[in-house]
């Protein structure tokens, strides 16, 4: 099995960065501080369960802006929610009924 990365995308070039930085290999030192650099991006699963919790907000007539999305959001990752994460949460409360008060 061949150990290349397929070539574009975001893959390849995750890994044509690190052969660049490691060309002898990742030091087992530095896993951690290099998982830290990526953003993860939510599941689906997880926008569905964001996006619930923020409506069940609405249900009780809280208004629901983009900085509550980036919170739930920052909480269910611990990391700063990325615009696209925001999207995602925005377009499935607007899907349901419930926009946001001030569209990201």
């Amino acid at each position: 099995m061949s150990t290349e990365a397929p070539q574009g995308g975001a893959i390849a070039k995750v890994v044509g960065w690190l052969r660049a930085g490691y060309p002898a290999g990742v030091p087992h030192g530095d896993y951690v501080a290099l998982l830290g650099l990526l953003r993860r991006t939510l599941t689906d699963t997880e926008v569905r369960a964001i996006a619930a919790e923020l409506a069940g907000l609405a249900r009780q007539g809280e208004v629901i802006t983009t900085a509550d999305v980036e919170r739930l959001i920052g909480s269910a990752t611990l990391d700063e929610a990325a615009p696209s994460d925001v999207a995602r949460v925005s377009a499935h409360l607007a899907a349901g009924g419930w926009p946001l008060a001030d569209a990201p």
